[in-house]
């Protein structure tokens, strides 16, 4: 088919461009017959321009325009007019011009959408990404699409400003223990043996430390195959970064470099450096989370030492099992006439039911009254236990006090939970509010598993162990700590990294602990181990979340969003079908079979 090409995009033309004779490509946004004038809004990429066809101008269009529907793709020429005063649109960038069409050429049909072009539509997800190739037409999307393209270049320049060189790891590697469960990739030549799709090049880039690339990054695809949810799909995009003869301050100099960047590039905002930083065991205390948000203000407090002597056998007893009493305090949450308003005895039930869904005993709440502390559980405490209650929370009249008791994490977690509920009930995160990028530090290097009686490493086994806690690897594993850190915006974690271990000693106590055999160790990451024999420098990196940052840039609600061909939260294409039946050919080629 031959047609013109443009001279313009839809989203160009001003002013400055009146008179000029123009071609225009694109898809029908909208049409309307105007009693014989028709009106079209052209659609690309780039926005929507006007164009007019008059039966008196050009009968021969204006017959063909008669044709058109939504989504029809046509080609225009014509000339650009000034709209007149009462007819300009100035909510679209082109509002002040339009151009009347000379001669139209339709390139291709289309059938009516199952859903309009537009955004904010009410359409439910499953019908969208059915559609995904419409869905993609929608402006959102395609300022999503083209957001995430200019990250992309400002993490290119910036790592190739610094000296770190791109290379790309195998896509097809040995299936090791990372933390989740791995895709599985039968091998035809090599029959009963997989290859695994990597969760991470977690092992490849401590090879390119040895190897002696000091400075190494990759956008990298990464596969996991765990449970699902908004933030997350079974594939993933990853910045990854390592860097030899290293310590924390300097990977934290770096990652701070680049999200400067970010922020001026997309954001337009100055972002102050150096970050603020919590520790893990802080963080957990004070907010509950080992990702907080810390856009607004309210902050738990641990009440150990307020009730150590108490009589209430429901303290009493998580003292003495080495448990946590945990308060948080909602400033004038009680009082009627504040923003917040008085909090009634049902929404107090709501709340206590909100914890307990999420494993909590229940949730004592007490209001601060002229008089005193009101609550059903009041008439347990002394009255100097209410005093240093009052007194550690800083609390006024009017002030509603939550408390929870229970073991140390899992009661901080139920908390830090409550915490971002209030913030949600009460309106705390405006849309100018600023936002919050924190260091999250000294991790514990491993979590004991209930159910396994092992310990699981927090990270993965190539963390290195904090120096000051090397003593305790083989005695107390539970009380030593990682160099590993997160690194956290707006209550989301976006990137994650450790010093790595470089010693092979080291690295085979870490797998002692873990419960990983020599055998297993050598079996699993023999490799590693023997390639860290042959002078392996100090190293360690981090590894960005990118769809997770690209939709806290866009302020989407879905990592979903700022994907162009997105998984359904159970890992299903529902656009193509994916995942398949395969024939038993393919099957037998692969040495395999399908059990029912």
């Amino acid at each position: 088919m031959q047609f013109k090409s443009r001279t313009h995009t839809c989203g160009e033309l001003r002013k400055k461009n009146i008179g000029k004779k123009v071609v225009l490509n694109g898809w029908v946004n909208t049409r309307r017959d105007l009693g014989g004038v028709i009106f079209i809004d052209l659609r690309d990429r780039y926005g929507i321009t006007q164009i007019v066809f008059e039966p008196q101008h050009s009968p021969e269009s204006h017959n063909s325009a008669k044709e058109l529907r939504t989504e029809y793709v046509i080609s225009i020429e014509g000339v650009v007019e000034k709209r007149s005063e009462g007819t300009i649109n100035p909510s679209l960038e082109t509002g002040m011009i339009d151009v009347r069409v000379d001669n139209l050429q339709i390139l291709n049909s289309a059938k009516t959408p199952p859903f309009l072009i537009e955004d904010n539509i009410d359409t439910n997800e499953e019908t969208r990404l059915k559609y995904r190739f419409l869905d993609l037409r929608r402006p959102e999307l395609q300022k999503n699409l083209t957001l995430r393209h200019k990250m992309y270049q400002t993490v290119r320049k910036y790592f190739d400003k610094n000296n770190f060189v791109e290379i790309e790891t195998p896509v097809l590697m040995k299936s090791t223990p990372e933390g989740a469960r791995d895709y599985l990739v039968p091998s035809r030549v090599h029959r009963g043996k997989f290859y695994a799709l990597p969760q991470s090049p977690q092992t490849y880039k401590q090879l390119l430390m040895i190897s002696g690339f000091d400075r190494y990054f990759q956008i990298v695809k990464c596969f996991r195959d765990e449970d699902l949810r908004a933030d997350r799909q079974p594939e993933f995009t990853q910045i990854d970064v390592e860097m030899s003869f290293v310590q924390q301050e300097d990977v934290f100099l770096i990652v701070e470099g680049l999200m400067k960047d970010l922020y001026k590039n997309i954001w337009n905002k100055k972002l102050q450096t150096p970050l603020q930083r919590l520790t893990f065991a802080d963080a957990m205390e004070k907010y509950g989370s080992d990702k907080p948000d810390l856009r607004f203000d309210l902050q738990m407090v641990t009440l150990n030492d307020v009730f150590d002597k108490s009589e209430f056998r429901v303290f009493k007893d998580q003292i003495e099992n080495k448990g946590i009493i945990t308060g948080l305090k909602i400033p004038g949450c009680d009082v009627p006439a504040s923003p917040a308003g008085g909090f009634t005895r049902n929404q107090l039930d709501v709340l206590t039911e909100f914890v307990k869904k999420l494993g909590a005993g229940g949730l004592i709440w007490m209001r601060v009254k002229e008089e005193g502390l009101e609550a059903p559980v009041a008439k347990f405490f002394t009255e100097k236990e209410k005093q240093n209650l009052i007194n550690i929370l800083s609390a006024k009249v009017g002030d509603l006090i939550f408390i929870l008791t229970g073991p140390k994490i899992k009661t901080l977690s139920t908390m830090g939970s409550l915490r971002l509920e209030m913030a949600k009930r009460l309106k705390l995160i405006k849309a100018d509010t600023p936002s919050s990028l924190i260091w999250v530090t000294d991790f514990p290097l491993f979590e004991w598993d209930e159910e396994t009686k092992r310990y699981y490493a927090m990270h993965h086994p190539f963390t290195s162990p904090n120096q000051e806690d090397l003593k305790l690897l083989d005695k107390s594993p539970n009380e030593v700590r990682a160099k590993a850190y997160d690194l956290v915006l707006n209550g989301n974690e976006i990137a994650g990294g450790s010093i790595r271990i470089h010693d092979s000693s080291i690295q085979s106590k870490m797998f002692n602990a873990l419960g990983i055999t020599k055998e297993e160790a050598e079996l699993k990451f023999g490799f590693l181990l023997n390639a860290l024999k042959y002078g392996a420098p100090p190293h360690g990196g981090i590894a960005f979340g990118f769809d997770r940052i690209v939709m806290l840039f866009t302020n989407s609600q879905s990592i979903r969003d700022v994907i162009a061909f997105p998984k359904t939260s159970s890992g299903i294409s529902l656009m193509d079908d994916c995942p398949s039946d395969v024939s038993e050919e393919q099957l037998k080629e692969l040495h395999l079979k399908i059990k029912n």
